[in-house]
């Protein structure tokens, strides 16, 4: 297996509205997505552009609102009221290759794979096994899909 870019940085917040505003005024991004629901992962969404060089696409922040109480992002919350980094999300070639060399080495894998929020297979890695962070693994998109949400 070999790993690809970091994809992005999952950022929990308790307000998507809120963080545009931090990342826009503070940190001055002027490139953002429209955010939407993923309702089988019980999250709001919102990509961040950040640039990239030689005209290449920087790393996103993905901005994670719980949908309700039962989100995985809400006990997260309760835990770090003003929010955080949740994650970090690295690219694969290939999802399934890549689950095999995980569990291979014993890495846990929390739940199956499924469908991200750039509508490729995903996988998350348990953050006692990678170094303390929850690590997304994404087979990376084709063409331009990487950046249409």
């Amino acid at each position: 297996m070999k790993l690809g870019r970091l994809n992005h940085v999952g950022v929990a917040t308790p307000s998507i509205e809120e963080s545009i505003r931090y990342y826009r005024d503070v940190m001055g991004a002027t490139s953002f997505h429209k955010p939407f629901d993923l309702e089988a992962q019980g999250v709001k969404v919102c990509f961040v552009d950040t640039p990239g060089e030689n005209d290449t696409h920087g790393t996103q922040i993905e901005l994670i609102e719980p949908l309700g109480p039962d989100s995985p992002i809400a006990k997260f919350l309760e835990n770090n009221p003003s929010g955080g980094q949740h994650h970090l999300c690295y690219e694969v070639e290939d999802i399934e290759e890549a689950r095999s060399w995980f569990e291979g080495m014993g890495k846990r894998i929390l739940g199956p794979t499924r469908i991200g929020a750039h509508g490729t297979p995903i996988f998350f890695l348990h953050p006692k096994d990678m170094m303390g962070q929850l690590t997304e693994i994404m087979e990376t998109p084709k063409g331009d899909s990487h950046w249409s949400n």
